[in-house]
């Protein structure tokens, strides 16, 4: 029986960011979870159980930003990895979880990918997009 593909949560604000960032891993072979707030990405893991990682910009509306929303995957969801993303470069990634991973904007999907794929085998998970 094959395994499903990896599911990934996006949480980013801006809308033509979100969509390049989905249709590229889409086209990887992962199923793509989006949230517009840190908000939002809390109750999308609630109700997505399935979910393997989060990748979340930095800043973005909402009670939480994103590097306050890694801490809370990361105590809540240790099994799920997370990707943290910022333009901002001023942005010190220094008060991220250990085993939390910063790219910096601009990045490539490429990019991404690799380290999505590299993370979800770290976390034990053998289940790798289709390349």
């Amino acid at each position: 029986m094959t395994r499903p593909p990896p599911t990934i949560l996006i949480v980013e604000d801006q809308p033509l960011l979100l969509i390049h960032v989905q249709f590229a891993l889409e086209d990887a072979g992962y199923v793509v979870i989006q949230a517009a707030s840190a908000d939002d990405a809390l109750v999308a893991l609630k109700r997505h159980p399935e979910i393997q990682a989060v990748f979340t910009d930095v800043a973005m509306p909402g009670t939480l930003d994103g590097a306050a929303l890694a801490v809370c995957v990361h105590e809540s969801h240790p099994h799920v990895a997370v990707l943290v993303t910022s333009g901002d470069q001023t942005y010190l990634p220094d008060g991220l979880p250990e085993g939390v991973h910063f790219i910096p904007k601009p990045y490539s999907a490429r990019d991404i990918i690799a380290l999505l794929t590299q993370k979800l085998a770290e976390s034990g998970d053998d289940r790798q997009a289709a390349s």
